[in-house]
């Protein structure tokens, strides 16, 4: 698409509801808005001398990012880290307290994961999760053996010992989850049990230097009264004031951006989606005109995406936009490949290239920004916990080439979602952009089975037009994370106007989640999946058959490559 028809005002044909979250002409009109708004003030910036943090060492467990979730709904600052994360990199992060994860290992196995020294020698309280636990009862001198019946799920909580500041407002017996294999056959000199399960005598342990370890897991929605546990560990025992906000954050991105870059130059990668808008009005509030934004149409974007961000963010923001079509070059290094993990790194690779190119051509350019989120980097990469496992590969994570020439600058990388999204209301993003419907970086590539090309591109765009379209119609955009269309590689047999076809098979995807950590297959109406499913095969040329997916994460991802 060539930029003078970006230049061209949007027509009122285009005012309808679009494959993004609200008119194309009312994205205009909130840009301007956008425009104008001012810094987050000042006085929400939190003083160097009252910055706190809790820290979670990782051992593994899935349920890791969780724990770190609901320490932050507490408006207390919480970060993940490895297991042999050194003290020199936590020191500045001023923690008031560590949290020990739950894992897949066992403590007496050889070379299984313990948790460091400091953890114990710096005298801040601990609380030990399941495996957490578990480690704090092997290394102060307990004894944890394989247990002779194993506790996974649902179990109930009798607490022995009511007045621990960890049981203020608690129930006297409530249900938790439980998962695990092993227990605590002798506990640490200097601990007491103080609360039981009908499998477990020791389900909570404390000491009175503050140490703690539950069994069960406190972060997950199946213990009903975890985050109550968990924020009275944060108040009461670590003595945390909750003055972590969005509007803090943002003032402290501010400065570390301005730290960070000095007086360099810094290209941005910009999709229009919530995260990428949210870094790119963060670093252009930071630095002004030593951003430059690059918008990549890579081929693989859905209707009216181009068209859309290249007239909100320069026609209507001022912000420097490169727009750069290298839709054929993504086709062409595509071709042929059909594993998902190649795709994702063959286009986090291309975007990279593009990139650099680009950043030559303007000149001395030192950084590359981009809407990387916690749960991107934790699913792509184990550099947060050796003892975890690679889910996939992120293209902007770990898609990225070895070899790079730009440094990083992802100011959003220890978020999730929904906070981007407070982020976003904190820089005064109306709710229209701030609640879009996230967007993969690998765009529509990893929403066709099998190879990629023009046809298929044309066939899943129409398809998901619909999806989006009828949705919105039964206004559920907002209660949905994600809704959208897969072109799978499978072909069937149908019948249209008599006669014999022999079409592709389009899948419809819908869920409700909180953070695509886990996320379940949203329960659509019947006649609202009859529209989807009519509108398709008869709009939609070579298709002749829809199934809807009602697989929740996990076991399946969101999107299915």
């Amino acid at each position: 698409m060539s930029e003078e028809k970006l230049k061209q005002p949007v027509s009122e044909s285009h005012r309808v509801t679009t494959s993004g979250d609200i008119e194309v002409g009312t994205y205009l009109e909130i840009a301007k808005e956008i425009a104008g708004q001012q810094s987050v003030s000042a006085k929400e910036a939190v003083p160097e001398t009252e910055r706190e943090a809790i820290i979670v060492i990782d051992f593994g467990s899935q349920y890791s990012m969780l724990i770190a979730r609901r320490v932050r709904e507490c408006h207390v600052y919480c970060e993940l880290v490895a297991h042999d994360t050194p003290w020199e990199k936590i020191a500045p992060l001023n923690p008031k307290g560590f949290i020990l994860s739950g894992g897949p290992a066992s403590v007496y196995e050889p070379g299984a994961p313990l948790a460091p020294a400091y953890i114990y020698e710096k005298h801040l309280p601990v609380l030990g999760i399941c495996y957490g636990m578990q480690v704090i009862t092997h290394q102060l001198g307990g004894r944890v053996t394989r247990g002779n019946k194993q506790e996974y799920g649902h179990a109930v909580l009798h607490l022995g010992a009511a007045d621990s500041p960890l049981f203020a407002d608690l129930s006297q017996s409530s249900p938790v989850w439980m998962s695990h294999g092993d227990s605590i056959d002798e506990l640490p000199p200097g601990f007491t049990a103080l609360a039981y399960t009908e499998n477990t005598p020791v389900a909570v342990m404390g000491s009175k230097n503050g140490i703690f370890g539950f069994q069960f897991h406190p972060e997950v929605a199946h213990t009903p009264e975890g985050k109550t546990i968990l924020r009275n560990f944060v108040y009461k025992v670590c003595g945390c004031k909750g003055n972590w906000t969005m509007g803090s954050f943002v003032n402290d991105s501010l400065a570390k951006i301005r730290g960070q870059v000095c007086g360099g130059k810094v290209i941005s990668a910009l999709s229009g989606g919530v995260d990428s808008s949210v870094v790119a009005i963060l670093i252009h509030r930071a630095i002004g005109d030593q951003l430059t934004c690059i918008f990549v149409n890579n081929g693989l974007l859905r209707r009216e995406e181009v068209e859309r961000t290249f007239n909100v963010f320069r026609l209507n923001m001022g912000m420097n936009i490169v727009y750069v079509d290298a839709s054929e070059r993504f086709l062409s290094r595509l071709k042929g490949v059909i594993d998902p993990e190649q795709k994702r790194k063959a286009i986090g690779e291309e975007f990279i290239r593009v990139f650099e190119e680009e950043a030559n051509k303007i000149g001395q350019v030192d950084f590359l920004a981009q809407g990387t989120l916690y749960p991107d980097v934790i699913e792509s990469i184990s550099s947060v916990s050796k003892a975890s496992a690679k889910i996939k590969t992120h293209h902007n994570v770990g898609g990225l080439p070895a070899r790079m020439t730009l440094k990083l600058l992802e100011p959003l990388r220890f978020l999730f979602k929904d906070e981007v999204r407070q982020v976003g209301l904190a820089l005064g993003l109306p709710e229209e952009m701030v609640w879009r419907q996230p967007f993969p970086g690998p765009g529509l590539a990893i929403r066709i089975i099998g190879e990629v090309n023009k046809e298929k591109l044309e066939i899943l765009r129409s398809a998901d037009f619909i999806v989006m379209n009828e949705i919105k119609k039964a206004k559920l955009y907002r209660q949905l994370w994600q809704s959208f269309a897969i072109l799978t590689d499978v072909k069937s047999v149908g019948v249209m106007g008599d006669y014999r076809t022999y079409g592709y098979l389009v899948a419809i995807r819908a869920v409700t989640s909180e953070d695509a950590m886990t996320a379940d297959w949203a329960r659509l109406p019947y006649d609202l999946l009859a529209r989807i499913s009519n509108r398709i095969v008869n709009e939609v040329p070579g298709v002749n058959r829809v199934v809807y997916d009602i697989t929740s994460k996990p076991p399946s991802t969101i999107e299915w490559e």
